[in-house]
C-alpha cells in the first residue's frame, strides 16, 4: 500500500536537506577559520565568544520574527527570502577588515539563517502525516551534519589556496544555486501538479486540512506562551541547542590545540566525526517513527526515543580523561549523533502538539530560546577557556565544558516530561 501512495513528498525533503546543508556550511566557516582569524585580527577567547554571541542574538531575533513571518506569507516565499539574505551575509564576511566588521556580517548571517528551520519544519508538517514527520525531519536535519562534513574539507583547502576571504565568498554563493531549484520545483501539496491524488490523501490522513497562508487565522505569541506545550519545547531547545553550537564553533579549535593539527589542511577527524553525527540524525527520526508504526502512541514513542538519546550524550564527559584523538572523535561523534537524533524528535514535537497554522511560530519561539542559550553558553565557554589558557591548562577547561554538555539533555528531558507528560495536542479553538 505504501508503494501505491507515491513518493513525491520525499523530493520535498531532499530540497530541505540541501538547504540545511548550505545553512550549516555557511555557519561553520568562521569556526574552521578561527585559528587563522584570531591571528589576523588579534582575537582573544573572549573576543571570539562575543562574535558567536552576536550571531546567536541575531539568530534568536530572526527566529522570533521569521517564525511568524513564514506562517503569514507561506513557506515558498519565506524560505526564498531567508536564503537570499543569509547567502549575501555569508559572502559579506569577506569584506570585513576588523572585528566589528565580522560582528556586522555575523549579525546578518544570524538573521537570515533563522528562517531555515521554521520554514523546513512547517514544510514537513504540510507534506507529511505525523507518523512520518520525525523521519522526514531527521533526514533534512542530517543536512546540518553533511554541511559540517563538507566544511572541514573544503574550507581549509580554500584557505590554503585562495585565502580566508574566498572561503566565505565561495560557500555563500552556493545558496543561490539552491534557490533556482526551490523556485521552479516547489509548490504546496494542493497546488503541486506532480502529486498523485493517493499521496495527497495520505498526507492529509491525520484529518488536519491543508490551508493556505491567506486562509490561516493569525496566532499571537502571547496566546502560545500561555500553553505548557510551548514551554516544554522552549526549555528543551534552550538547554540543548547551545551544546550543538559549541560543537560547531569550538571543535576545530579543540582539535587544533589538543592534538596540534594544521588548520590549513583538510580536517579528516572532523569529517569522520560529523559523518557519525549524520547517522544519528536519520536514525533518531527513524526510531520514533518505527515505534509509532508498531502501535505506540505518538507521545510515548517521542519521549522514549528522546530519553535514549539523552543517555547517549553522557559519555562525552569522558573526553576530559584523554582517550586520544580517535577516542575523542568517537565520544564527541556519539554525542553529536545523539544531539541530532534528539533534535529531529524535539522539532517534531512542535508539529505533534500544535496545528499546522501555528507550527512555524512555535518553532520560531523555541528556537529563539535555543539561541538565547547560545548567547549565554559561549560567554561561559569563553571565560572558562580564557582562564585556563592563562593558567596553561586549557584542556582542563575543555573538560569542564564537556561535563556540562553531557548533563544538559537529561535535564532537558526531565523538564519537558514534567511540563507535558503525554504531550497533549493543543486544540484549534484554544488558541484562537
Amino acid at each position: 500500500m505504501r508503494k501505491s501512495v507515491g513518493n513525491f513528498r520525499w523530493t520535498v525533503v531532499a530540497l530541505l536537506f540541501f538547504a540545511t546543508t548550505i545553512n550549516y556550511l555557511d555557519r561553520q566557516v568562521v569556526g574552521l577559520l578561527k585559528p587563522t582569524l584570531e591571528k589576523e585580527f588579534n582575537w582573544s577567547e573572549i573576543d571570539y565568544s562575543r562574535i558567536v554571541q552576536f550571531f546567536s542574538a541575531a539568530y534568536a531575533l530572526g527566529l522570533l520574527l521569521f517564525g511568524r513571518f513564514i506562517d503569514y506569507i507561506g513557506t515558498k516565499r519565506g524560505y526564498s527570502l531567508a536564503i537570499i539574505f543569509w547567502s549575501l551575509a555569508a559572502m559579506a564576511h569577506a569584506m570585513a577588515t576588523s572585528t566589528v566588521g565580522f560582528i556586522v556580517a555575523r549579525v546578518g548571517l544570524g538573521l537570515g539563517e533563522a528562517g531555515n528551520f521554521p520554514a523546513a519544519i512547517k514544510t514537513v508538517a504540510e507534506w507529511f502525516p505525523k507518523k512520518e514527520r520525525a523521519l522526514a525531519t531527521g533526514i533534512f536535519n542530517s543536512g546540518a551534519n553533511i554541511g559540517a562534513v563538507i566544511a572541514p574539507i573544503v574550507v581549509p583547502w580554500l584557505l590554503g589556496v585562495y585565502g580566508w576571504q574566498m572561503a566565505f565568498i565561495a560557500t555563500g554563493a552556493v545558496g543561490f544555486i539552491w534557490l533556482i531549484f526551490w523556485h521552479f520545483s516547489y509548490q504546496s501539496p494542493a497546488q503541486q501538479p506532480r502529486l498523485s491524488k493517493a499521496e495527497y490523501e495520505y498526507i492529509l490522513s491525520d484529518n488536519e486540512p491543508e490551508t493556505t497562508a491567506a486562509q490561516e487565522p493569525s496566532v499571537g505569541w502571547g496566546q502560545l506562551l500561555g500553553k505548557r506545550q510551548t514551554w516544554a519545547f522552549v526549555v528543551g531547545k534552550m538547554l540543548t541547542d547551545p551544546i550543538w553550537w559549541f560543537f560547531l564553533f569550538w571543535l576545530q579549535d579543540y582539535f587544533a590545540t589538543t592534538f596540534h593539527l594544521d588548520t590549513k589542511k583538510p580536517n579528516l577527524y572532523l569529517a569522520v566525526l560529523y559523518t557519525l553525527v549524520s547517522i544519528g540524525s536519520i536514525g533518531g527520526g527513524y526510531l520514533s517513527s518505527a515505534l509509532i508504526r508498531r502501535g505506540w502512541s505518538v507521545w510515548k514513542a517521542r519521549k522514549t526515543a528522546m530519553f535514549i538519546f539523552a543517555l547517549l550524550v553522557v559519555p562525552v564527559i569522558a573526553v576530559r580523561y584523554g582517550p586520544g584523538i580517535w577516542g575523542a572523535v568517537a565520544l564527541i561523534g556519539l554525542a553529536g549523533a545523539a544531539h541530532q537524533a534528539w533534535s529531529a524528535n524535539i522539532f517534531t514535537t512542535a508539529s505533534d502538539m500544535f496545528p499546522k497554522r501555528a507550527v512555524s511560530t512555535v518553532v520560531g519561539i523555541g528556537s529563539m530560546a535555543g539561541s538565547v542559550g547560545g548567547i549565554i553558553f559561549p560567554e561561559i565557554v569563553g571565560r572558562i577557556l580564557q582562564s585556563y589558557k592563562q593558567a596553561g591548562d586549557v584542556q582542563s577547561g575543555y573538560g569542564i565544558i564537556f561535563l556540562m554538555c553531557g548533563s544538559a539533555y537529561l535535564l532537558a528531558w526531565l523538564v519537558m516530561h514534567v511540563l507535558t507528560p503525554t504531550m497533549k495536542p493543543v486544540q484549534l479553538d484554544s488558541i484562537r
